[in-house]
């Protein structure tokens, strides 16, 4: 039961009443003690004045944007912000001593917690075939190495490149245009575990697969729908937007599962009133759905919409804009004069009197900003439960003007640049035409794998080598111990990190650690410091320029590894001046204004404090779709038949934890204390199953046939719908079918595998 994929270890749990409040001076303490457990307050201090300022350098966290106007001088971050930048900036760091002390053996047997506290990887890390150990390599040995892997394979397509939403958008342009001279189109990345869903649907809907709002947007609304996202955890800097909104009359409805505080009262530390304890309450209607209920109660609200607008024709809907820039309105208000109202609220789960509050405050407001994030991109339906989401903006006339539009709110700070970059398995012909004409040569045209069909791939053998970008690609994919044989089939795994994680000790039959700069680290080439870039959810583009000192000389930037790599790889058989880019990142940016639209003037533009948007016509009000209009999309609502003994799960983050990254062993906010693996669940599911609050149990899941086993959860009681359930990933990503994905997006279904709850056989 214990293994190198998923330990099992427990450290005393301890429980305490949910916050009421998120934020506030407990939020500034932990910030501070995470900061001098990692540094010295000098170095902390020294970077934490930097952070997501216009001169220095972006959060290594969450890609929520930074103000346009005037920034905080003094903390332009949030809890969860310090917390990366302490991780990041860690003056621990693993020597060649570390590795030759801990067999491979034994760093498996740590929790990814204790993995990630032990320091920044000092020096380029190599593991024989059959060796017990890593050494030290140099960086040229290491390149030959992987050169000598990749140009030994019968195909490119037999090699799989990874991309980590950390990566700048110099290093992602360069990695595709590498992968892309090498001859294939894999590659995967993390947004095909996120946001992928949001992409496909906006992008049939809208025609862009991104957010149509701004900051500003958010501050002008007078309706903000929150649906399946946690934004006092996740993106905690969007407590301060949200109480810009407040201030200026906006009413927040949030919709989720679990009644998160972040979601509910928030202190901010930076102003008087928050010092004084007041706080600012943000939801104004609470909609507590099943999980996956959000279809079900969007076409709710639609049709009680739809009957106030039949009532007096013109005062809810927004005829013109229906009429000037949509497609299928007829066809769409048909399908819901074909649903049932209290079978919909059945199925959503939430109280009709609830519903029709929300609908009601929707009525006669234009300006509706609607934000999302895992709790509705992670299901099978998970493309039309967003479309249906447009569905209601677009009756409204909410998109394409201020103070309205889709705003999914990404997890990682650049995993939106690295699509814009082409890190993508499937390209746009005219992307591939454009890199053709540039550079002078016939780029792939085969789609690639993305991450569930890389993990196939390497687990039937048809491809031998990985290389990732970052990342903890074990620890974030589903189906752990699937993905860790595939990882194990490989004949060689590389990753380019910052810190030790679990993909590190799950490697193929060889590997290599190759340790990159982090945000916050100074990055020189030519004896002149270099910035890079980087995108936020809401389309802006701006510089990040480190100002620590490196804890080691061996470390190389990202950019500089994919150089090197790629010198070493074709030789002089290259169309591309890998050695130019490598002295200045200019070089990089004007190549990427050659290929990328949007990035006109780019080195001259994002110099300029603040950078600058790119191009988005839903929120111009164009729509670049095949009808030339914003489509309305029609989907049935999809229900989780279970049975007795099976509940609903999702996986979900604690407060002390960002993305695989675990910071600490508190989720402050839900009352959990020095323990992840708890199961929560509803206390008359608990009495029914004949548990008790506080047993351990064994978590199951028996998708298409194969069983999958969680080991050792604690059960507590906890205010969530009947049948469901949450965990933390990724300690139950095992449970995660690799097979069960989002329609169209290919996502992972994380927010819903059918589990069965068991007493623990642990010490039985």
């Amino acid at each position: 039961m214990d293994s190198a994929e998923n330990p099992v270890r427990f450290t005393g749990i301890k429980l305490g009443p949910p916050k009421t409040v998120a934020a506030g001076i407990p939020a500034v303490v932990s910030s501070m003690r995470h900061i001098l457990e990692e540094m010295n307050a000098f170095r902390g201090m020294k970077a934490l004045l930097e952070l997501n300022q216009k001169d220095g350098f972006d959060c290594p966290g969450c890609a929520w944007p930074d103000p346009d106007d005037e920034r905080s001088g003094i903390a332009e971050y949030c809890e969860n912000g310090a917390k990366a930048v302490a991780e990041e900036a860690t003056t621990k760091k693993l020597t060649p001593d570390f590795f030759a002390q801990y067999p491979i053996a034994a760093l498996g047997q740590l929790t990814d917690y204790e993995i990630g506290k032990k320091g920044r990887i000092a020096q380029p890390m190599y593991l024989a075939a059959g060796e017990t150990h890593y050494k030290p390599i140099a960086w040229a040995d290491a390149y030959k190495i992987i050169a000598g892997h990749l140009h030994r394979l019968s195909s490119p397509d037999e090699a799989v490149f990874y991309t980590s939403g950390r990566t700048s958008n110099e290093a992602a342009f360069l990695y595709q245009l590498m992968v892309r001279e090498y001859g294939t189109n894999n590659l995967p990345d993390c947004s095909n575990m996120c946001h992928e869903s949001s992409g496909v649907a906006l992008s049939e809907s809208v025609g862009i697969g991104k957010g149509s709002v701004t900051l500003e947007d958010v501050h002008e609304a007078e309706v903000i729908i929150i649906l399946g996202q946690n934004p006092g955890t996740n993106h905690p800097r969007m407590l301060t937007a949200l109480q810009k909104a407040k201030a200026n009359g906006a009413t927040i409805i949030s919709v989720n599962p679990l009644p998160e505080t972040g979601l509910m009262n928030f202190l901010n530390p930076q102003t008087v009133k928050g010092m004084l304890q007041i706080k600012t309450h943000l939801t104004d209607i609470f909609l507590q759905v099943k999980i996956n209920g959000d279809m079900a109660l969007i076409k709710a609200i639609a049709l009680l919409l739809l009957q106030e607008e039949e009532k007096m024709p013109g005062s809810v809907f927004d005829q013109d804009f229906i009429a000037a820039s949509t497609q299928g309105y007829e066809n769409y208000i048909a399908h819901l004069k074909t649903q049932s109202l209290p079978q919909l609220m059945a199925d959503c789960g939430v109280a009709p009197e609830l519903i029709r509050e929300a609908a009601q405050a929707l009525f006669h407001k234009k300006k509706i900003v609607a934000c999302w994030a895992m709790g509705l991109t992670q299901h099978k339906n998970a493309v039309a439960t967003i479309q249906e989401v447009v569905n209601l903006l677009l009756l409204k006339g909410s998109i394409g003007k201020p103070g309205a539009g889709t705003c999914p709110v990404r997890g990682h700070s650049n995993v939106q640049g690295d699509r814009t970059m082409g890190i993508y398995e499937q390209p746009a012909p005219a992307f591939l035409d454009k890199i053709k004409t540039v550079y002078g040569f016939e780029p792939p045209r085969e789609h690639g794998y993305d991450v569930v069909n890389a993990i196939k791939a390497m687990h039937s053998g048809r491809a031998r080598v990985f290389i990732a970008m970052g990342g903890n690609f074990l620890s974030a994919t589903p189906d752990t111990l699937f993905t860790a044989e595939a990882l194990r089939n490989c004949d060689l795994t590389v990753h380019v990190s910052t810190k030790l994680n679990r993909s590190h000790v799950v490697h193929g039959k060889e590997a290599l650690i190759l340790p990159c700069l982090g945000r916050s680290d100074k990055d020189f080439q030519q004896q002149e410091q270099q910035f890079v870039t980087c995108e936020n959810s809401m389309g802006v583009i701006q510089m990040s320029k480190g100002n620590l000192t490196p804890v080691s000389t061996h470390m190389k930037s990202e950019p500089a590894i994919i150089c090197e790599l790629a010198i070493a790889l074709f030789g002089e058989d290259t169309r591309m001046p890998w050695a130019k880019y490598m002295q200045h990142y200019d070089h990089i940016r004007n190549d990427i204004e050659k290929v990328i639209p949007g990035f006109d003037d780019y080195n001259k533009r994002v110099r300029h404090p603040g950078g600058f948007y790119l191009p988005n016509g839903a929120r111009e009000g164009r729509f670049n779709t095949y009808s030339g209009k914003a489509n309305f999309n029609i989907a049935p609502v999809q229900t989780t038949p279970l049975a007795i003994d099976e509940y609903m799960m999702m996986t979900i983050r604690s407060h002390d934890q960002f993305n695989t990254t675990i910071y600490g062993l508190d989720d402050r906010y839900r009352g959990v204390y020095h323990e992840r693996r708890v199961i929560f669940m509803h206390p008359g599911d608990i009495a029914a199953a004949g548990f008790h609050p506080g047993d351990m149990v064994d978590l199951y899941n028996y998708h298409g046939g194969k069983e999958r086993v969680a080991y050792g959860f604690i059960i507590v009681s906890y205010q969530i719908p009947e049948k469901c359930t949450a965990t933390y990933f990724p300690e139950t990503n095992v449970l995660v079918p690799v097979d069960s994905v989002a329609d169209k997006s290919n996502t992972p279904t994380s927010k819903l595998v059918v589990i069965k709850i068991k007493s623990t056989i642990i010490n039985k």
